[in-house]
């Protein structure tokens, strides 16, 4: 992997993580598309280093909540009521999202890994994104904002988080459908989604740094690697700001209209090259 590729791949991990558009889908598509042939050992620990750049961009873009949260959660169990109604609550509920795509994560890490090689299951589920969203905007009229999330909600957002971990389905886009389809406005969704991102995106990021260790040109990789983590973390951050705008008045459906045109372009490349 060259450093233009690292800066290409940052970019396009920057943009898609965030918005619903699947960034695992990209970084498989985008080499597939350019004709880059990198190396097998390279692939799954970058893309998941590029998204330990975004989640730096999610723990500075939201450094204060991730901080009140954070403080909350420890002065209740220092008090004996972990669970007493306030700031405290929210961060448990991110706990409790968290658990399902934890667990699936684990027990298919192996064939997740196999998936980000093939085009073809990138462009299928491309189109289930394109479905989730279609959907979801069937609950845009909503009224319920984050503070009125509860322990049903967090788990039923977590499940669809769980199935983000294929590429082509967008992490983003389904916890947001997956918050809309429970009546939570789409703005609050979208920042309940980046806030439950970060201990998922934290667990990814410990478990690619054993794969790390395992590659035999790792110092010559570093530089590569440090690259693409920069450029992903500075895009990324402006994509969250862009998106929590744009959602405020917008609907999920041109996401979903792209989601279908690169679904249909890659199962169709996929037959002809």
């Amino acid at each position: 992997m060259t450093i233009l590729q690292a800066v290409i791949l940052g970019i396009v991990q920057g943009l898609t993580e965030f918005l619903p558009v699947s960034s695992s889908a990209h970084l498989v598509l985008v080499p597939y598309f350019l004709g880059w042939h990198i190396p097998q050992d390279q692939v799954f620990p970058f893309d998941v280093l590029v998204q330990v750049g975004t989640l730096l961009a999610v723990i500075i873009y939201f450094r204060k909540d991730l901080y009140m949260i954070i403080k909350a959660m420890v002065s209740s169990l220092a008090k004996g009521k972990p669970f007493e109604v306030g700031v405290n609550r929210l961060g448990w509920l991110i706990i409790l999202a968290s658990i399902p795509a934890g667990v699936v994560g684990i027990l298919l890490k192996d064939t997740v890994e196999k998936s980000f090689q093939s085009p073809l299951i990138t462009g299928l589920f491309l189109l289930g994104t394109a479905i989730l969203l279609v959907a979801a905007e069937y609950f845009k009229h909503s009224e319920r904002d984050l503070e009125d999330i509860g322990a049903r909600d967090s788990l039923w957002i977590g499940i669809t988080q769980a199935l983000s971990i294929f590429p082509g389905i967008s992490r983003s886009g389904a916890t947001i459908s997956g918050g809309m389809s429970r009546h939570i406005r789409r703005e609050s969704a979208a920042r309940f989604s980046f806030l439950m991102a970060v201990p998922i995106m934290a667990a990814a990021g410990l478990l690619s740094i054993l794969d790390l260790l395992s590659l035999p040109n790792l110092l010559d990789f570093i530089p590569v690697m440090a690259v693409g983590l920069i450029t992903s973390f500075a895009i990324g951050y402006l994509a969250i700001h862009w998106l929590l705008g744009y959602l405020k008045s917008h609907s999920l459906r041109p996401f979903a209209l792209y989601c279908f045109s690169l679904g249909a372009i890659a199962i169709i490349l996929n037959y002809v090259l």
